[in-house]
């Protein structure tokens, strides 16, 4: 049996261990990847650390730091008082408010998890304090970010597009951009629908001073009563820093967020001290886990074994609709826009015969290959299932992987129809 097949293998019991003995699949996928790159990859032990991802690490470590000590000196209850009087007190908008927030930072060029690291914590604060279905609030996120993600400005819209005219295949940095938007727009309808939006506009909150009759809420908070002192002025000063880092400096945001999480840390150790141990180390072990495991598979050739077995269909349809499904799944634990650069080389065959459209083929590539980043072994969605509040952790990630498998189960179906089989391009 060859090594690809035996990593393949190995993830399926990796998967069924996890589900049934309840054991943290990080832990099992460590163990995986040290098996499968030693005994049958032939890899040392630097070729399997090569694959740790260190910046998400990072990412996940910094940025639950930060809110943390955030949390604990009630920058966060601010913060979430000034979103509820932004809107009215009228909750019902606070999902689609979150979505639009991290639309429009990736439209204009953050990266998808920065959008995320910066929007997350103070979308799950919310949703725990007003009683929000955190999956709701997490995945609006997320498909905000990935909703604004290729605009042409953007970076993931610049890299696929990049990817398009150096492989000379035409292209439409437009089409590619509302594609996205539409169907991160039309899943987060759905979401708001499925997971009890629509009841939210039964509520709304009493704000300072406002007239009308107490609702089943708490009255909203207002800076009476969360005074704007030193402390969270200057957290608030080092929020805005981690975004104008990540977004015109094109700093890391992990470290950024380490950075800062370190400074207020100095300047008010009291009540910093807790924040450490509020980090959500289980998560860290289980994205980093699985994500060294992928990075063995992509390194023995797994992921090459996959590509190439769809370049021998013969009808360019299905062969293209293999490709969104290898692209929704791939990515699913990966880097979405490492495996694009992957994919579309991968579909210029089909694209040279004609029968393909190439504008509608790169739509469904980017579209099948970015929505199932809610996932929670993606690097966005392990930012939600790190930053949810006041829930039963395992549950909220089964929950999260059950609607990242159904993403992964539809959206790349949904994509051909609608972009590839109408021949665009």
């Amino acid at each position: 049996m060859s090594a690809q097949l035996i990593s393949i293998l190995v993830l399926v019991v990796i998967f069924a261990l996890a589900t049934t003995r309840s054991i943290n699949m990080g832990a099992l996928a460590f163990a995986g990847a040290f098996l499968v790159g030693t005994l049958a990859g032939g890899l040392d032990t630097d070729g399997i650390f090569a694959g740790f991802p260190g910046d998400i690490f990072v990412v996940l470590v910094g940025v639950t730091y930060l809110f943390a000590i955030a949390r604990a000196n009630g920058t966060t209850d601010w913060l979430v008082a000034a979103a509820v009087r932004l809107v009215g007190g009228r909750i019902a908008l606070i999902p689609w408010v979150m979505f639009v927030v991290t639309g429009a930072l990736t439209a204009i060029g953050a990266v998808s998890p920065a959008a995320c690291a910066i929007v997350a914590p103070i979308a799950l604060g919310f949703a725990a304090r007003y009683k929000i279905s955190p999956l709701l609030m997490g995945a609006m996120v997320v498909h905000g970010a990935q909703g604004g993600g290729f605009s042409p400005i953007s970076v993931y819209g610049s890299i696929v597009n990049g990817i398009v005219e150096r492989n000379h295949i035409a292209g439409s940095p437009v089409v590619l951009f509302f594609a996205s938007l539409g169907m991160n727009l039309a899943i987060a309808g759905v979401l708001f629908v499925v997971l009890g939006g629509t009841k939210l506009r039964r509520r709304q909150l009493v704000t300072a001073g406002a007239g009308g009759a107490e609702t089943d809420e708490e009255p909203l908070p207002h800076e009476q009563r969360i005074p704007l002192d030193g402390p969270k002025i200057v957290t608030l000063t080092g929020l805005i820093a981690l975004v104008v880092g990540t977004l015109v400096f094109d700093l890391d945001p992990g470290l950024t967020a380490i950075t800062v999480a370190v400074l207020l840390s100095v300047a008010w150790p009291k009540t910093s001290r807790s924040a450490v141990s509020e980090i959500t180390w289980p998560t860290v072990l289980l994205i980093c886990g699985v994500l060294t495991y992928v990075a063995v598979l992509k390194e023995i050739g797994t992921i090459d074994y996959v590509g190439n077995a769809v370049t021998t269909v013969g009808i360019p349809l299905l062969a293209a609709l293999l490709l969104c499904y290898i692209g929704g799944v791939v990515s699913a634990f990966a880097s979405s826009v490492g495996l694009m650069g992957a994919l579309i080389p991968l579909a210029v065959p089909f694209l040279a015969q004609g029968t393909i459209g190439p504008v509608g083929m790169i739509a469904a590539l980017a579209v099948s290959a970015t929505m199932v980043d809610v996932s929670p072994f993606s690097t966005n969605g392990a930012l939600v299932l790190a930053n949810a509040k006041d829930v039963d952790r395992d549950k909220f990630f089964k929950q999260l992987l059950v609607y990242g498998a159904l993403v992964v189960a539809v959206v790349p179906l949904i994509a051909w129809l609608v972009f590839v089989v109408p021949n665009w391009g």
